[in-house]
Formats: C-alpha cells, sequence, structure tokens
C-alpha cells in the first residue's frame, strides 16, 4: 500500500514539474509580451472611431463592413465608451433584406449587427460630425441626445476605421463630403495640440491613397485600401440579398484581424498580409487594388494590441479561423458600379411587367445621368481652354482648392450625395485636373456657375 502511495506521489509531482516546464516554455513569452502590452495601455486609453459613409441597401457592404469591425473591437476588450460608430442604420431592417435584423459580412457568415452601437445614426452621420467626433468637440457636434465625443489626451492612442465610396481627395459621407484637406488639418491640429499619443488611420475607398499621402506627423500611421489613382471593389454578391456583402480590402482586414493574436502581431505583420492578400485576390479578377500606407513608417513595429485592444483567443467569438481560412473572393465589381449592377440584378429577377419597366426607367435614368455629367464637366473644361483636364490623371497636391471647387460643383451643379447623383462620384478627376493645372480657382468656379445655367436635367 505505502508502494502505491509513494508511485502516485512520484507520478503527481513529475506531472507538475512538466506542466510547469511547459508553461514556462509556451506560454512565458506571451505573458511578458501581454504584461508589456497592459502596461502601455495603463498610460493611456485606447478609442476607436468608426464610420460607415453610405445609407441604402445598394451599399450594403459599407455598413457591413462597420458592424463586423466593431464586433471584433468590442470582443477585444475595448470598453463601448471608448468606441464611437457612425454608421445610417438603414439595412438591418429595410424592406429589401430577406432576413430582417440580420446583416452578414461573408457568405454564409453570422450575423454581426447584434449590440452594435449606434452613436450617431441617419443624418447624423456626416463629414462635420465626424471631424467634431475625432477632435472632442462636442459642442460642435448636431445632433439630439447625448454627443459621444473622443475624449483622448496626450497618453491616449486613437484608431480610425472609415470605409465608403471616395475619389481623389475626397471621402463620402451620406449627405456631405470629408475632404483631404480638413482631414490632415484636423490631425495635425490634434498632435499639435498633443490631443493623442499615437493614431493610426484605416481607410477604404477609390483612390483612398489621395485623403492620406499628405500625412506628415512623426506620431500618425495610416493604411489606404488602394494607391491614389486606383479603385477599390466590392465582392460577394448575394442572390439572396441582392446585394454586395463586403470589399476586397475590409475583408481580408478583418480575417486578419479575426485570426491573429493581436499581442504578438505588429501593424508592419498586418500591412505585409494586406499587400499580399489584397492584391492576389484583385489579380485574381483581373482587376488591380494596392494598399499603400504612409505618415510615421517607426510605427510598423507596434503590436495591434496598443490600438484595438487584445482577446485572450486568437480567433474572434464571430467567426472561426476554418470558416475565415475557407471563403475565396469572389463577385469582384468596382464599387462605383455597384448601383448598376444591383439595379440590373433587380430587372432580372422582377416578375411583374409594370414593376420591370419601372425599374428599367430608374436604370437608364442612371447611366443617363452618367452621360450628362461627362457633358457638363467637358463644357466646363473647354471654357476655360483646358480640354487637356478631360483626359488628364493628376495627383491632388492644392487640397483646399480642390475643396472649393469641388463643393461649388456639388452645390450649384450636380449633388453627389443626393440619390440621383451619386453616380457623379467617379467622374470627378477633371475636378482636379482643373485645380492642378494652374488656372485660377475663380476661372474655374465661374464656368461651373455658367453651365449650371445651361444644363437641363
Amino acid at each position: 500500500m505505502k508502494r502505491k502511495w509513494i508511485i502516485c506521489w512520484i507520478y503527481n509531482l513529475l506531472t507538475h514539474l512538466f506542466r510547469t516546464l511547459t508553461y514556462t516554455n509556451a506560454e512565458l513569452k506571451p505573458t511578458r509580451e501581454r504584461k508589456q502590452n497592459i502596461d502601455m495601455a495603463s498610460k493611456g486609453k485606447q478609442w476607436v472611431l468608426m464610420a460607415a459613409g453610405s445609407k441604402g441597401w445598394q451599399d450594403y457592404s459599407v455598413q457591413a463592413n462597420v458592424c463586423h469591425a466593431y464586433q471584433v473591437v468590442h470582443h477585444n476588450g475595448i470598453p463601448d465608451e471608448q468606441i464611437v460608430v457612425m454608421i445610417y442604420d438603414d439595412i438591418a431592417y429595410n424592406q429589401q433584406n430577406p432576413t430582417p435584423g440580420n446583416i452578414i459580412n461573408v457568405p454564409n457568415g453570422p450575423n454581426v449587427y447584434p449590440g452594435v452601437l449606434k452613436d450617431y445614426t441617419g443624418e447624423e452621420v456626416s463629414a462635420d460630425n465626424f471631424l467634431a467626433v475625432l477632435r472632442g468637440d462636442s459642442a460642435a457636434v448636431k445632433k439630439t441626445g447625448p454627443k459621444k465625443v473622443i475624449q483622448s489626451d496626450e497618453n491616449d492612442s486613437i484608431f480610425i476605421y472609415l470605409t465608403d465610396h471616395g475619389n481623389k481627395g475626397i471621402f463620402h459621407f451620406p449627405n456631405s463630403t470629408l475632404y483631404a484637406h480638413d482631414l490632415i488639418n484636423t490631425v495635425k491640429a490634434m498632435s499639435k495640440s498633443h490631443m493623442f499619443s499615437k493614431m493610426v488611420i484605416y481607410l477604404e475607398s477609390c483612390l483612398s491613397g489621395s485623403m492620406l499621402d499628405q500625412l506628415s506627423e512623426s506620431n500618425v500611421y495610416a493604411v489606404s485600401s488602394c494607391r491614389p489613382d486606383e479603385y477599390t471593389y466590392a465582392c460577394f454578391f448575394d442572390k439572396k440579398r441582392n446585394t454586395f456583402l463586403s470589399d476586397i480590402f475590409s475583408f481580408n482586414w478583418l480575417r486578419h484581424m479575426d485570426t491573429v493574436k493581436l499581442t504578438v502581431t505588429s501593424f508592419g505583420d498586418q500591412f505585409s498580409y494586406l499587400e499580399k492578400h489584397v492584391s492576389k485576390d484583385a489579380r485574381k479578377a483581373g482587376v488591380t487594388e494596392t494598399p499603400c500606407n504612409y505618415g510615421d513608417k517607426g510605427m510598423l513595429k507596434l503590436m495591434l494590441s496598443e490600438f484595438l485592444g487584445e482577446s485572450p483567443v486568437s480567433v474572434s467569438e464571430v467567426y472561426t479561423s476554418q470558416t475565415l481560412n475557407v471563403v475565396e473572393v469572389c463577385d469582384v465589381v468596382e464599387t462605383s458600379d455597384v448601383p448598376l449592377i444591383v439595379q440590373e440584378n433587380k430587372i432580372k429577377n422582377e416578375q411583374d411587367p409594370e414593376k420591370r419597366q419601372i425599374l428599367q426607367k430608374q436604370y437608364d435614368d442612371l447611366k443617363k445621368k452618367r452621360k450628362t455629367v461627362d457633358e457638363a464637366l467637358q463644357k466646363i473644361a473647354e471654357r476655360i481652354n483646358a480640354s487637356r483636364a478631360l483626359s488628364e490623371k493628376r495627383e491632388v497636391t492644392l487640397t483646399y482648392e480642390l475643396k472649393v471647387v469641388a463643393e461649388h460643383f456639388r452645390k450649384n451643379l450636380f449633388d453627389w450625395e443626393k440619390e440621383p447623383f451619386v453616380v457623379t462620384r467617379s467622374h470627378l478627376q477633371v475636378l482636379v485636373n482643373l485645380c492642378e493645372s494652374g488656372l485660377q480657382v475663380e476661372s474655374i468656379t465661374e464656368a461651373i456657375t455658367h453651365v449650371s445655367q445651361e444644363i437641363t436635367f
């Protein structure tokens, strides 16, 4: 009996020693890294601001991206009081939604809508409110009820995620426009006033590099979904919902966030992943989309957990790594063409002849608007003897001049934030070319005013 007891005691002792050694070798390094990140986080708060710049069923993917992103940062432990979400919130219970209250971000994926914060919804989702929230200016926020803003100080980090349509130097909100000039100047002013320790911006839109390529602050790092001269692409067309579920960049970013350990994965690691997978998925579809990074490249060595929390598990509860790794990007189309494709499918699936005729007229009107916009831009360029501007592909350097000209164009000719003229969004290169050609702003705005009196809609 005594011998049996001694054998059991020795077995238990050896088992304990084995477990101790295993823990020391396998877990000590992550524990130290976690402690290092906790110590770093204890010096300041982690703030997250995310905005979906679209409304309407046709831009389903934009709001789905933000819903998914919220689930990631919430799961990773960022307190809701340090997360601000701007989302129009018109798709979960949209009459076109075959599954009310349900939003998915990948084919057959889980519902990413439950629990999503709705700090700013409907018309509250605007460029002015976004900038006011970012700089912590609650007095400038236009909304009824609580005005949640980023209340950061010199010890805090800020992570920003923006997703929608865009053009050179322009990012669209539902009924307003965020210009590169205002975004960059706001970030510069905040940095100068020591309103944060470090800031990271992820921005997805067509030509998104043009929103960020003038960042110069030593404590700000940014990633765009594509180069200043490239478009971004939607993916995963859902026949049941008749809309696209995601975009190549956001899908790959969120897949990476869902399947890595944030405490041991750096922004450099993530950018390498995005460079490889976004470009590969685009190439497979016969298009080009190249993520770019800007600002302080020294921040590439920082861990994702320093901005986005740290989950004790590498895979979130929203998805499993098995599910995400088998999903292949498909149904790739340029995001500016999404409204036309969605409308084409409505026509194709409509059985009622009268309703189909109405849908066809709406489709024809969309294409007609594009032609009208092209004709107007041609008249503007010809009026100031700048026909070359119709074919050039200049980059944005004069961000303020572009803002003045683009706003004059929007208010006097085609308001691209209003439903009939959303197609205008992809036709603004000519305005960039005019601004960059050395012409006086007054000459360009005068030409716009003159043409606005000639054009009939």
